[in-house]
């Protein structure tokens, strides 16, 4: 019992911030504004706090930042895509990912067409076809930069480590997931997702990638990279955020070929930017108490409320209570839907 008590990481997101509602009003009552987080990004839709799209958000990126990304729109015919898809010069294998998403839900690899036929009919959401990125390191950085700033800092920098099993030669990969801490909570998921390979039995010392969705949810690991944060690594995302103009606060998952390169602004790729809603992932993973985890939370929330304040100032308004209330009911729905789907669809497979 007391160990569940201290492993606070699993325990359920709303159970994890209920105490920190109090927070949460705190800045609310200052701002005189509930969504005080709503104008932190002017130009993502609620600052990125939840919903926003691939596409406002890639737009406002150097276009040599990110991988090769086709939009499509849902029920759009299949000929007509292939064709945008031909003319594209993308090919297989690429990934395939939600237009609006979460968490890693419906994120898929598409090897060969058969695959994504069955992706493409099978979701009723728009989605973004996008070039796999064969880089060998996956980071998230938490960026945050004032208004009127040209200097930001790094507040949080991780390694992602995606959810694997180990081969000892004896055991098939089954039962290895089923030893696994992460999967075997998510065996239902892994069953399917993996159903051609289940009694392979994999040779000592062997990696078999069970997820490749860089979500602590989704069963990644983190380590805590806070030492290798320097005024190198910091120039590098204060450019790409004066590029945007107006990205403050949020978090980029990175692919890169090295640390070093990197920090030299070489041979990376930004896979995502999370705003308002992204949480300071480098809370997980580290042995961090849930008194220092709060804390840390606690700290980004000021600095977005502080960020909110001038744009306030700039004439970037909050938005109002029930204009966000409505909001995140939609976007609660919608993801709702996504879930369903995600957890369906190997299964249908």
């Amino acid at each position: 019992m007391v160990k569940k008590l201290r492993d606070w990481e699993k325990w359920p997101f709303a159970l994890i911030y209920a105490p920190l509602i109090f927070v949460w009003m705190y800045y609310a009552f200052k701002a005189k504004a509930f969504w005080f987080m709503s104008n932190v990004n002017p130009t993502l839709e609620f600052s990125g706090f939840e919903g926003e799209t691939k596409q406002e958000m890639y737009v406002q990126l150097p276009t040599e930042s990110y991988p090769q990304t086709l939009y499509v729109k849902a029920g759009e015919s299949f000929d007509k895509l292939k064709a945008r898809l031909l003319n594209s010069g993308l090919t297989y294998p690429f990934i395939v990912k939600p237009e609006i998403g979460m968490q890693g839900l419906l994120f898929r690899k598409i090897e060969k067409e058969s695959d994504l036929l069955y992706y493409h009919t099978y979701l009723p959401f728009d989605y973004v076809m996008q070039a796999l990125v064969d880089l060998p390191i996956e980071l998230s950085v938490f960026h945050i930069r004032y208004p009127g700033q040209v200097k930001g800092k790094i507040t949080g920098f991780i390694l992602k480590e995606y959810m694997t099993v180990l081969g000892d030669g004896k055991n098939d990969l089954l039962t290895l997931m089923m030893n696994h801490p992460k999967a075997k909570r998510r065996m239902i998921e892994m069953k399917a997702k993996h159903e051609k390979h289940l009694h392979l039995i994999l040779p000592a010392g062997k990696k078999f990638i069970l997820s490749m969705a860089g979500n602590h949810n989704r069963g990644a690991k983190f380590v805590n990279l806070h030492k290798q944060i320097d005024d190198a690594l910091c120039a590098v995302f204060d450019k790409i955020s004066l590029y945007a103009g107006k990205f403050y606060y949020g978090r980029y998952d990175v692919k890169c070929a090295s640390i070093e390169e990197l920090k030299q602004g070489k041979n990376f790729s930004i896979l995502e930017f999370n705003g308002t809603g992204a949480e300071p992932n480098h809370i997980y993973d580290c042995g961090m108490s849930y008194a220092k985890a709060l804390g840390e939370i606690q700290r980004h929330w000021a600095d977005m409320y502080r960020i909110g304040k001038i744009n306030l100032q700039a004439g970037h308004p909050y938005w109002g209570f029930w204009k966000g209330y409505k909001y995140l009911a939609n976007a609660k729905k919608f993801f709702k839907l996504m879930r369903e789907y995600d957890i369906n669809m190997d299964v249908e497979k």
